[in-house]
């Protein structure tokens, strides 16, 4: 796998002089899901969106993350009149791991395939306030996704990204699973201008859950390296970061994110209304610091912090007709709606890199 990687990481001739302090590794993409630069580097005759200074090439990433405690407050409407119950989440976690390979790597066109698997889970300091705390208390939210990425270098300036990525979302078992039932389809077109080995910047659409349920919505893309310590790397409107270069192996991020959640649940015990099956969707806005470090060759790890503001965390009728409801100016209607409260997250993530020496290699070559 790493070595696979690689063959996607190596120098590229510049355009213009870029800053003099050599800059280790080569460059890298946004820290996003989308399959970029980060396992496309560079080429002397073809642009891509990575920009030098941006920190290491991605093969393999684990990553593990907790939020402190924090309130919910929750109104349930599947009962006329709706009651409402509060408690404390005692517990709420999240981990994956993420991988890519390079099915194709000519200098005109990069074709990556990734993989991941995402879990998350919850606990309640009283689930038994309410049937809702009691049918997500420490059921496993899984994430299982394929996705594939088309790098198309067009000619020295001018370059575009096309992904697709599917991913079966929920509380699904082996034994269980429909994948109608929990499949979620996302995509992506950035078309982009590489004005230097130092800045490249584009514009597109995505196709995704970022902001709920499924939308699509306008991106920008702008990574840029101003001097040899201080950078920008951005998917706005979903991610922006400020970038500090301390040494060739130690990088400082500051920015904010906004994830999405979506998965499709069953219930342990039917609602009053009957129901047995919903669609729990989350948005949060997080801003963050972040600090990622070489601890041996190809290890690196990172280590991240920030706030956690929720915008919404509701569960609506698996069962009902979205197209329908959106035609009729009326959105899905919320089951159960939820408050909750800010809190504190941290996270440490270890990730494995292409090794120095065969970097060193390729470029002596």
């Amino acid at each position: 796998m790493i070595s696979l990687v690689c063959l996607l990481s190596l120098p590229a001739g510049a355009q213009v002089q870029p800053p003099r302090t050599p800059v280790y590794p080569p460059p890298a993409p946004l820290a996003t899901d989308t399959a970029a630069a980060n396992q496309v580097g560079q080429s002397q005759e073809f642009a891509v969106p990575s920009v030098l200074g941006s920190g290491p090439s991605k093969g393999v990433v684990a990553h593990y993350e907790r939020l402190s405690n924090f309130s919910i407050s929750t109104k349930l409407r599947d009962q006329n009149p709706e009651a409402r119950a509060t408690t404390t989440v005692t517990k709420n976690a999240r981990a994956f791991i993420k991988a890519y390979a390079p099915l194709i790597n000519h200098p005109h066109l990069k074709l990556i395939l990734g993989v991941n698997y995402d879990r998350e889970e919850f606990q309640f300091k009283s689930p038994n306030a309410s049937t809702f705390y009691r049918d997500l208390e420490d059921k496993g939210l899984k994430v299982l996704g394929a996705q594939l990425a088309a790098i198309r270098p067009v000619d020295q300036v001018h370059w575009y990204i096309a992904r697709v990525k599917g991913e079966l979302n929920g509380d699904y078992t082996s034994g269980e699973l429909s994948v109608p039932d929990y499949l979620k389809v996302s995509g992506e077109f950035i078309y982009g201008w590489k004005r230097s080995p130092t800045f490249a910047w584009g514009v597109g659409a995505q196709l995704g859950y970022t902001f709920g349920r499924q939308s699509i919505y306008p991106v920008i893309l702008y990574n840029r390296t101003w001097n040899n310590r201080w950078g920008v790397e951005s998917l706005f409107p979903a991610r922006v970061s400020v970038r500090y270069n301390l040494s060739p192996t130690t990088l400082l991020f500051a920015g904010y994110t906004v994830d999405g959640y979506n998965y499709n649940i069953k219930l342990r015990e039917p609602l009053q209304n009957g129901l047995q099956t919903l669609i729990l969707r989350q948005t949060e806005l997080k801003p963050r610091v972040r600090l990622e470090r070489e601890i041996y060759d190809f290890v690196w790890v990172g280590l991240e912090a920030g706030y956690r503001y929720n915008a919404s965390f509701n569960a609506l009728d698996e069962e009902g007709n979205e197209g329908l409801s959106l035609l009729r100016g009326s959105p899905r209607p919320r089951i159960i709606d939820n408050t909750l409260g800010g809190a504190p997250y941290a996270s440490v993530e270890i990730f494995l890199v292409p090794p120095r020496k065969f970097l060193q290699k390729t470029t002596s070559q």
